[in-house]
């Protein structure tokens, strides 16, 4: 699996490793390698945007003898700032790791796949269904690849390989955090009309992000769902992780987008700044 460095993807590989799998858990550096070695997880450094890492790890799981049951996509980064504020190198960077990063990595380890018909388990997000402000890049690449998902499942059913998408709402993880300094960061570089128009938007979206990261699931409990996901016998082709996500993924196929727009303004408008005029 990759992104098993911390947080939900260090919970994961330990979770599989529990249950009996041995586990390629990919992390970036070597201090992370030491945190995560355990019985049954096996830490590999893997930048899912270098391709000499990922030819490595293909060539790693083509000497293993045994078959390559599954294939956790869950490297991601968390870049939150307006559309028209985040640079297009930041764009770009979102898409490397969040979307194209994965598509390299199944595309390697396809074939291995194909032989012992495993299944390609894919990290969405809630925000791979309903974009927040300042959510452009991050939920555009996560509506890619449940789009990706989508289509690589059609072509690959007939093959025997399952593919299955899991969409987190908020857990709690270091992920939120380093996405609200993130964030910070972004800010403090925009113009001065930039900050004039978005700086209470982005206030309110980090304290609307770490609300919901307080109050979300653990990363033991949302490795128990994708542990689902890898062992299921006829997995679902969605997965929801806690009940902010799954509550908004039925609100979202039913309610129109003027509706949605008016309650996530409602809710946004809690977490402004007191002293910031807004809409």
């Amino acid at each position: 699996m990759t992104g098993a460095a911390a947080g939900m993807g260090a919970a994961t590989a330990r979770e599989l490793a529990r249950r009996g799998f041995h586990v390629l858990a990919g992390v970036r550096r070597d201090r992370d390698a030491d945190a995560i070695r355990s019985a049954g997880v096996e830490p590999v450094i893997l930048d899912i945007t270098e391709p000499e890492h990922v030819r490595a790890l293909a060539e790693r799981v083509a000497d293993d003898r045994r078959p390559l049951h599954a294939l956790v996509n869950n490297a991601a980064i968390q870049v939150n700032a307006p559309v028209e504020a985040l640079p297009m190198d930041r764009w770009r960077q979102v898409f490397e790791v969040n979307l194209f990063g994965h598509v390299a990595v199944t595309q390697a380890l396809l074939p291995a796949l194909l032989c012992g018909q495993g299944r390609v388990v894919n990290i969405s997000s809630i925000g791979g269904r309903l974009a927040m402000p300042t959510y452009g890049a991050y939920a555009g690449a996560k509506f890619a690849l449940e789009a990706v998902s989508d289509s690589l499942r059609r072509e690959v059913a007939p093959l025997g390989v399952r593919v299955v998408v899991v969409e987190p709402g908020g857990v709690r993880t270091e992920m939120a955090a380093r996405g609200i300094t993130t964030a910070n960061e972004l800010a403090a570089g925009m113009t001065a009309e930039q900050r004039e128009r978005y700086d209470g938007l982005v206030r309110a979206v980090n304290g609307l992000m770490a609300s919901g990261t307080a109050s979300g699931a653990t990363a033991d409990a949302a490795a128990r769902v994708i542990a689902r996901a890898v062992t299921a016998r006829k997995p679902r082709t969605r997965y929801t992780i806690g009940w902010d996500a799954a509550l908004l993924v039925r609100l979202a196929r039913v309610l129109p987008d003027r509706t949605f727009d008016r309650i996530s303004a409602a809710t946004l408008r809690r977490h402004y700044p007191k002293n910031l005029v807004h809409a």
